[in-house]
């Protein structure tokens, strides 16, 4: 099957209610690239703000997820938010295992268990999965990927149709980052996350159709380049996702 392109923003803990709704607007009424699928995450704080925003544009295109999701049911759990809680409000996505939330101690263990209830509650999750500079220098790439993805299969989830993966390299995030991917590293990590979906035992056709995002310092300059990579499926974008920018980078495969 052909793997539609698509296009994530993690606004993390940005913005204030005026910035979002401003932010928000402006991804409403532009002119996007109808072939490209768009997923903004906005800090829980302002979901349903930039909800409403999005419910009451013209343009349906856009998407919201949760930037985390608790993996047990509704009840004493201060500070949390459940999957039932998000999906009869109309939230369909949550992101899951950003490496900011992994550094602040999350497990790879709680988030394939956060991964599971998600599935099981109807959400759709974006997951992702990436090294550190040091394990990259020390060729622990495949096999951090590997392992963080192994513990979802660990937790009894079977079936991906319903999880695009994100693979973002510590090393290329934020304000600290080193550089972003090459096209080139890119695609080889990219290429080595579907050859271990092809031997995970998945069902159906995993290998083949589950998307594989790229994070990581990704900008209007560089997204055209790595998008042209064959097992590049869009990208999930920190910062820029914050600026009129982001519209180009949706666009960016736009003839």
């Amino acid at each position: 099957m052909t793997r539609k392109f698509l296009v994530g923003g993690n606004f993390k803990m940005t913005g204030s209610r005026a910035a979002i709704g401003e932010i928000v607007g402006r991804l409403a009424k532009a002119d996007l690239d109808p072939n490209v699928e768009v997923v903004i995450a906005p800090t829980s704080l302002y979901i349903f703000q930039a909800l409403e925003i999005l419910q009451n544009a013209s343009n349906k295109q856009i998407q919201i997820a949760a930037q985390n999701v608790y993996h047990e049911k509704p009840g004493a759990h201060t500070g949390e938010i459940s999957v039932e809680q998000l999906k009869q409000d109309g939230i369909n996505w949550t992101l899951l295992g950003h490496s900011e939330r992994r550094q602040a101690g999350e497990s790879d263990e709680l988030v394939a268990r956060k991964t599971k209830a998600a599935l099981d509650g109807g959400l759709k999750v974006i997951l992702c999965i990436g090294e550190s500079a040091d394990e990259r220098r020390d060729g622990k790439t495949e096999e951090v990927n590997a392992r963080q993805l192994q513990a979802v299969i660990d937790a009894g989830v079977k079936d991906w149709s319903n999880i695009v993966i994100a693979y973002e390299p510590i090393w290329a995030i934020g304000a600290k980052a080193l550089r972003a991917a090459t096209p080139e590293e890119a695609q080889g990590t990219h290429a080595e996350i579907r050859k271990w979906l092809a031997s995970a035992g998945l069902e159906g056709n995993a290998a083949e159709d589950t998307r594989i995002l790229y994070g990581g310092s990704v900008n209007a300059a560089n997204s055209k380049s790595l998008a042209s990579q064959p097992d590049i499926d869009g990208f999930l974008v920190g910062g820029a996702s914050l600026k009129p920018e982001f519209i180009d980078i949706i666009n960016c495969t736009r003839a």
